[in-house]
């Protein structure tokens, strides 16, 4: 995918005030389809972790503030979606005085062709203008980096009611909500027949990379922000990289040692003091907080006290997993004109006390929770922990495992999709 253009410096400190400033600063990164379905392997949409030998481990709030430099504290991404072709029109020429045409929509998607021209048109000759200048642009990011859908071509239109107060946009939390996508994206490819994953694969390359160095293509250099851009144009180092296949990430996961895994990737003594900025530093209380992730229909579980050592603290046997009902895996196909503030209020409620919700010592009982852990972990899931194995076995018996996703489509890069 191809990064958006560079927007106007006119408009910087809009785009700043938007708190999308960082996000934008993301660059070209290569992707790779062979690790992508390796890593859905892994991911067990019941737990809402990977399970590999060392334990369950997630991408997390944290990860995502770090790795992408998306503000998560705040209002929660919800309110009402609606099929209405005339709904949307309506919107749009509300906010930026012009409607797309059916040509220029997908259904409830609107084509990022559309938004890129309108952006580009607009003469910057006062507040109005720059302000519908900005918001294009952070369309253009939902389209591609946050919210991408398989395409990568489009955005849902469901999304720009909550952009219509320009002052209040800094006040959401679009992290939160990215993330809840990648989880539904991981949930869905992990259990369905899927030839292609939508969502962040950004971050879920870099949250790989970061946690786990011998996945990656070349060392990552951690001076700068986002931490995305520790592997930007990694290709011209080491374009062989690119022809890995599921076999060979699938070994590498297999083998994986306690001291492979990065579980404090974020430290002191893995990243320069002076490398996060304060303003995303501030909210590090909620990251760990173990609580719903939400965007409209999307509904997904922040399992963080089944990965504890992520956060620096010591990993007991955890709690039977939350269970989200019949509203996990909701997507939105035929007529769904809801308010999902409301129908998902309980989990709504859970958001809204997550500093309750954070991760806390806890007191060592006399054994080692960790050994306990190990021992609880190994028993309950040690069967599926080596996949070459049970790949190998089935291979044998010729029996295909209903559970094992296709492999996705290769990804000519994990930036965002727009326009020349």
């Amino acid at each position: 995918m191809n990064p958006p253009g560079l927007y106007n410096p006119i408009v910087e400190p809009l785009v700043r005030a938007t708190e999308f400033y960082y996000v934008y600063k993301v660059g070209v990164i290569q992707g790779q389809s062979a690790l992508v379905t390796t890593l859905v392997e892994r991911w067990h949409p019941d737990t809402h972790t990977f399970h590999l030998l060392t334990g369950e481990c997630a991408v997390t709030l944290e990860d995502m503030a770090l790795i992408l430099g998306i503000p998560i504290n705040g209002l929660l991404v919800t309110g009402t979606t609606m099929t209405s072709q005339e709904a949307m029109e309506a919107e749009c020429l509300h906010q930026f005085g012009v409607a797309p045409t059916t040509s220029d929509c997908r259904g409830s998607f609107i084509k990022m062709t559309w938004i890129k021209n309108g952006k580009e048109g607009l003469i910057l000759n006062d507040q109005v203008a720059m302000k519908k200048y900005v918001k294009c642009h952070i369309l253009l990011l939902f389209g591609s980096i946050l919210f991408a859908d398989k395409s990568g071509s489009a955005v849902h239109w469901k999304f720009l009611p909550l952009l219509h107060d320009f002052s209040r946009i800094h006040e959401i939390s679009w992290g939160s909500a990215s993330l809840a996508h990648l989880y539904r994206a991981l949930c869905r490819a992990s259990r369905f027949d899927c030839k292609e994953m939508d969502g962040s694969l950004t971050l879920l390359h870099m949250w790989a990379w970061i946690r786990m160095p011998l996945l990656a293509p070349i060392p990552g250099t951690p001076q700068f922000f986002p931490l995305a851009n520790r592997w930007r144009n990694w290709e011209h180092h080491n374009w062989p990289y690119r022809y890995h296949i599921v076999a060979y990430f699938r070994g590498l996961l297999d083998e994986v040692q306690e001291g492979q895994f990065v579980w404090e990737a974020y430290g002191v003594d893995q990243i320069e003091a002076d490398v996060i900025p304060e303003d995303i530093r501030s909210q590090s209380e909620i990251w760990s907080a173990t609580i719903p992730l939400i965007s409209f229909e999307t509904l997904e579980w922040h399992a963080t006290d089944k990965c504890r050592r992520q956060f620096g603290f010591v990993q007991g046997v955890p709690h039977q997993e939350r269970s989200l009902d019949g509203q996990h895996g909701e997507i939105l196909t035929g007529p769904k004109n809801l308010d999902w503030s409301v129908t998902y209020r309980f989990w709504i409620m859970q958001w809204t006390n997550r500093y309750s919700h954070v991760l806390i010592h806890e007191l060592v009982p006399l054994h080692h929770p960790l050994d306990l852990y190990m021992c609880w972990y190994r028993e309950k899931y040690g069967t599926h922990l080596h996949l070459s194995d049970l790949v190998l076995e089935e291979n044998q018996e010729g029996v295909t495992n209903p559970n094992q996703p296709h492999q996705p489509e290769p990804q000519p890069s994990l930036q965002r999709q727009q326009p020349p």
